[in-house]
């Protein structure tokens, strides 16, 4: 697939204050854990990319991509779980809230997002692995050129695969937090983008994560990305793809995916049990289990 060169971009922070003040978070709970190590900073032509790694079991590595107000600070619990049974990179997309470049593309975002992931993968992996991408993460998964390196597509909550919905009760959410980031906003949204009995929205650490990336962040990060043009999906089919979401998710339900999954992928789709749209974070044992169904892996 062909790339765009590197178009304008979007300052994601909103001032070099904001930006440290995320830097530090994400720091501080990385350096409190022996889980993850960092890779060197990884050059990109979206700016300089951070990429952690954890050792794991025999399978075939997995690439994550986190999305939708998730980052690497706050997938340490589903990283330690995915290494039960293969090791894991897990890379922060520039132009997200992170570690990552603080810029994003402002014009042909997804296809540049495809460009910096075939850059990264041949700089952190000599071997195949299993891209694993949420969210945003599954659209930008989708947006790359398959290659020998790519042995398979996880796609969790994924963007990319058709317009999100979402109710009136989401929208007033999103709207209350983007406009008055606190506590008690971020427990709301979390509440209305996370499944029956999720831990998340009473989670200290991720209600102090999402109001930070509401006060520091001039985008609405939480919001899904457009569908993707039909020759995204086209090349992707001799790879194997599994597409999944939750049962509860108020952007991307199993209903909604159904029809464009078959259609675009060959793929059916997988419902997470009790899981909304932070799936990935959520409920890290059924997305281990998905993975468990890849050929080889």
């Amino acid at each position: 697939m062909n790339h765009p060169a590197p178009s304008p971009a979007q300052r994601v922070y909103r001032s070099r204050v904001t930006r440290q003040a995320v830097h530090d978070w994400c720091w501080d709970r990385l350096n409190a854990q022996s889980l993850l190590t960092p890779l060197a900073t990884v050059p990109c032509s979206l700016g300089a990319t951070r990429v952690f790694t954890a050792p794991g079991g025999p399978g075939t590595p997995v690439l994550v991509l986190p999305g939708s107000v998730l980052s690497t600070a706050t997938l340490l619990d589903t990283v330690r779980v995915l290494a039960e049974d293969r090791p894991v990179l897990i890379a922060d997309p520039p132009g997200q809230p992170g570690l990552s470049d603080g810029d994003r593309p402002l014009v042909e975002r997804l296809p540049s997002y495809g460009g910096w992931l075939d850059e990264v993968l041949p700089q952190v992996t000599d071997r195949p692995v299993l891209v694993l991408g949420h969210g945003i993460g599954a659209a930008i998964a989708l947006s790359a050129t398959p290659g020998p390196l790519v042995a398979g597509l996880c796609l969790v909550n994924p963007g990319g695969l058709t317009p999100a919905t979402g109710g009136t009760a989401l929208g007033a959410a999103l709207v209350r937090w983007r406009f008055h980031p606190g506590a008690r906003t971020s427990s709301t949204l979390l509440r209305a983008m996370c499944g029956p009995g999720a831990a998340e929205p009473r989670d200290a650490a991720m209600l102090e994560w999402t109001t930070l990336v509401g006060r520091s962040c001039r985008a609405l990060n939480a919001l899904p990305p457009r569908r993707l043009r039909a020759e995204a999906f086209r090349c992707w089919r001799g790879t194997p793809v599994s597409v999944a979401t939750g049962s509860h998710d108020p952007f991307f339900s199993p209903d909604l995916l159904y029809s464009p999954s078959l259609l675009f992928l060959d793929a059916s789709v997988h419902t997470l049990r009790d899981a909304g749209h932070l799936a990935l974070r959520e409920r890290p044992e059924q997305v281990r289990d998905l993975l468990r169904g890849f050929p080889d892996a």
